[in-house]
């Protein structure tokens, strides 16, 4: 599957999402206003606070994809120590990275007034501002490069940890570097997403 590049830093640092070729479309929008999930990884529990509220399109996609257990057995792809951890597209097979199928992309909706701040958690996205799919990120440190309008119309963030920051910290000071098919910032040990569950 083809794998598409976003340019999100003033260092050019890339973001990597992909998706199956679809048509762009919205979520829909009935998310609850507030629901929580827990993330359960290899190294720790992480507590997520979603904002259906401010990014209703981002977070009723994101509950889809844990309502579909998408990110069960999913694994944090890209890490980068002091910027952000990136994950739920990618699973391990064959001892390379292989991407998960994914629902058509969603409308991007960066311009909702939530920052990517340190603990928040943002929708991945290629190039085209309207490209996220199933992937997100957690931002370790205040990231305002990529707000909106910034990097070609932001990256919307949809939550933010409540629990387990320590986990975020102890994910983004793992050993990285080649691991197929990307040359840079993969774990060398899987970080494994165990699974995503709502939890109130």
């Amino acid at each position: 599957m083809k794998r598409r590049l976003a340019l999100i830093s003033l260092l050019l640092i890339p973001l990597f999402a992909s998706c199956e070729p679809a048509a762009e479309k919205e979520a829909a929008t009935d998310a609850p206003a507030k629901a929580k999930v827990l993330m359960k990884t290899n190294m720790g529990d992480i507590e997520i606070q979603l904002d259906g509220k401010n990014a209703p399109i981002s977070t009723a996609n994101f509950l889809k994809y844990v309502e579909k257990k998408q990110y069960d057995g999913t694994v944090f792809h890209r890490v980068i120590e002091n910027f952000m951890i990136q994950g739920g597209g990618y699973i391990i097979k064959d001892g390379r990275f292989a991407e998960k199928a994914t629902d058509a992309p969603i409308k991007n909706e960066s311009n909702n007034g939530l920052k990517n701040e340190r603990g928040t958690i943002a929708m991945a996205r290629t190039s085209d501002p309207n490209s996220a799919t199933s992937q997100f990120f957690i931002n370790v440190k205040d990231n305002p490069s990529l707000n909106y309008p910034n990097n070609g119309g932001g990256y919307a963030v949809f939550g933010k940890v409540t629990k387990g920051m320590n986990v975020v910290d102890k994910i983004r000071e793992v050993e990285t570097g080649s691991f197929p098919p990307f040359p840079t910032d993969a774990p060398q040990k899987p970080v494994i997403i165990e699974s995503v569950t709502v939890i109130k």
